[in-house]
């Protein structure tokens, strides 16, 4: 009943309550027997209160921000433009150009996901519990999925800027989990407003914020997620990419299966072999 409830909800997204979802729908949905149902959860309140945990708990899955369009779209914008990034200047505006592209459909992607709408509704009322404990277990179920998602995306950060001879400034004593929030912020905030206001979703500016030399259409979030990084990125004054590392680049981003396995694991390859993908927005 829960799983069946779950996909009820995922197809619909979940909104300020549970009114639209009927117990004895979800009873008929789950083909369980009647009596089954009341004698687990002898109160129809029961059953919601454990599918609200349940929903909490399942929160990380989600709202993950790893999609094999953004994945590729990032590892084409850094091959088709490695002649950038043997000029320090020309490298930073290269982490904002992927930015651009990894944004172009993020806010489509949320916008239209019941899931990650359910997961800001969860946020946006949870608090209006009247069970205190039943409160308390929800906020840590979501902070740990603040705190995964956080983690992955910072580390999805520091990969790429890595792999693009990029580094955080020191002096200002940042870290990627902080950019990640601020990202993260960015793009919740636009998930929100859409429904409101599309013209989120479609408008560009044709500019060059950032130095590529190369003018191209830049979306509201794509603006905003660069504007936020770019504060904090500078080129690494200790990497130096000459022809060799350009070409070691090349092949970390596209290598055989079996050369992944055989390739002496150097910095650039570590960088790159991981399950997860190089860089989400």
């Amino acid at each position: 009943m829960l799983e069946s409830a779950m996909s009820m909800i995922n197809s619909s997204g979940l909104t300020v309550g549970l009114d639209h979802i009927s117990f004895e729908d979800v009873i008929r949905h789950a083909s369980v027997a009647r009596s089954a149902a009341y004698r687990r959860w002898p109160y129809k309140d029961l059953f919601f209160s454990e599918l609200l945990k349940e929903l909490a708990r399942r929160a990380g899955p989600a709202i993950s921000l790893s999609n094999p369009e953004t994945t590729e779209a990032v590892r084409r914008v850094i091959l088709d433009h490695l002649d950038r990034v043997a000029q320090p200047g020309l490298r930073t505006a290269l982490v904002a150009e992927v930015l651009r592209q990894g944004a172009l459909k993020e806010l489509q992607i949320f916008s239209d996901s019941p899931e990650w709408r359910t997961y800001l509704a969860l946020q946006a009322t949870f608090l209006s519990l009247a069970d205190s404990e039943l409160r308390t277990e929800i906020q840590a179920s979501l902070r740990k999925a603040e705190a995964d998602m956080t983690a992955g995306l910072a580390a999805a950060y520091e990969r790429t800027t890595q792999l693009l001879g990029c580094r955080l400034r020191p002096e200002l004593q940042v870290t990627f989990a902080d950019v990640a929030r601020l990202t993260t912020a960015a793009t919740r905030g636009m998930v929100i407003m859409a429904p409101a206001s599309p013209e989120l979703a479609t408008h560009t500016v044709h500019t060059d914020p950032f130095g590529a030399h190369a003018p191209a259409d830049w979306t509201q979030l794509a603006l905003a997620l660069a504007g936020i990084v770019m504060t904090f990125v500078e080129a690494d004054p200790a990497v130096h990419f000459d022809e060799e590392r350009i070409e070691a680049l090349r092949t970390a981003l596209t290598p055989p299966p079996q050369q992944r396995r055989t390739r002496r694991k150097g910095t650039l390859q570590r960088a790159f072999q991981t399950e997860e993908p190089p860089f989400t927005s």
